[in-house]
């Protein structure tokens, strides 16, 4: 009787499952962590003023004071909120909050994203999910992405103005707001008591607020006043408007008059060669001309941000800025 010779490169049953055996083994493992998770925090509840005075208590470093706060024009009022790191900190200090950023898929040059908060005690979860594609835009146009560190580093930046939107909204209003105001205390506390120290805090802020195009004569147009008349309250604005600026919650020009000034002729050549004695000038013409900022790659995140919180408006992002039609696309599609 003839038999079937076996082949030594034909899959077996036992490969075949090899895949979704391992599939099984990883959810398992993630039903496992997450059951302990809850179990401790059940074990272990949070203690509400241990944890807000933890939270005040690192609110009183003046580094984490001089980033926690962003500030953004908006209706003729400045608006204020806590930034990306003291979400970061609430969270951490709060307790018994599972939060981050996970990527779910990445096909076709594209990642699709979820940032989650998950209040392990009382079971209230916030999740939003996005796409991120692998383009950075450039002064040529937009650069597709192959490095995988920096496709990583990008889903990040993009993930953490979404992650911050979601521990804000778990933790309560009012410990936010505790924060924030003693954030500003340590800030008025940090300026300085002596003229020189005040003259020092300036100076570092002045080259802080250089590297976004405003130069010492802009932050003197917007206080009038010399840069060693600046007050302590003013100082504290500046740091909250650089916080601002970092995070892409606002533009320079929101803040600052920073245009381009164009100047004419401004002599009549036919008076010069007349030899006159009086010769006639022709008064200067300035035009201003405003270009529409083309915003970073994390400029532009904090814009989507913004807008899908409904912070700033899809046509005042259009009108403000100068998107490609990609980016267009994904403001529209808000």
């Amino acid at each position: 009787m003839n038999q079937m010779v076996k082949n030594p490169f034909q899959q077996t049953a036992v490969s075949e499952a090899l895949p979704n055996t391992m599939t099984e083994i990883k959810a398992q493992r993630e039903a496992s962590e997450i059951q302990a998770m809850v179990f401790m925090a059940k074990q272990f509840p949070r203690n509400q003023i241990q944890a807000a005075d933890r939270i005040l208590n690192a609110c009183t470093r003046q580094t984490l004071a001089d980033s926690a706060v962003y500030s953004y024009p908006r209706g003729g009022q400045n608006v204020e909120g806590p930034s990306i790191r003291l979400a970061e900190v609430l969270a951490q200090n709060w307790g018994n909050l599972d939060f981050g950023i996970r990527e779910l898929s990445q096909e076709n040059g594209v990642s699709t994203v979820e940032a989650y908060a998950w209040d392990l005690e009382t079971n209230v979860r916030q999740a939003k999910v996005f796409q991120v594609a692998h383009k950075r835009m450039a002064k040529g146009g937009a650069k597709t992405l192959t490095d995988p560190r920096d496709i990583y580093e990008m889903v990040a930046n993009q993930g953490s103005r979404r992650l911050r939107a979601c521990i804000l909204s778990i933790i309560p209003g009012d410990i936010v707001e505790m924060a924030v105001k003693q954030c500003s205390v340590t800030q008025a506390a940090s300026v300085g008591a002596t003229p020189e120290e005040i003259k020092e805090t300036i100076r570092k802020l002045t080259a802080t607020m250089g590297k976004f195009g405003i130069t010492a004569e802009n932050i003197q147009d917007r206080y009038q006043c010399r840069l060693e008349a600046i007050r302590p309250a003013q100082i504290v604005e500046l740091r909250k408007i650089y916080t601002s600026l970092k995070d892409g919650m606002s533009k320079p020009s929101d803040w600052f008059a920073i245009q381009e000034v164009k100047k004419s002729d401004a002599q009549d050549l036919n008076a010069m060669v007349d030899g006159a004695a009086a010769i006639e000038e022709k008064p200067e013409v300035t035009t201003e001309t405003t270009t529409k900022p083309t915003p970073t790659e994390e400029q532009f995140a904090a814009l989507v941000e913004a807008v899908s919180t409904g912070v700033k408006e899809v046509a005042e992002v259009l009108e403000a800025y100068a998107l490609t039609d990609e980016q267009k696309a994904e403001i529209n599609a808000l």
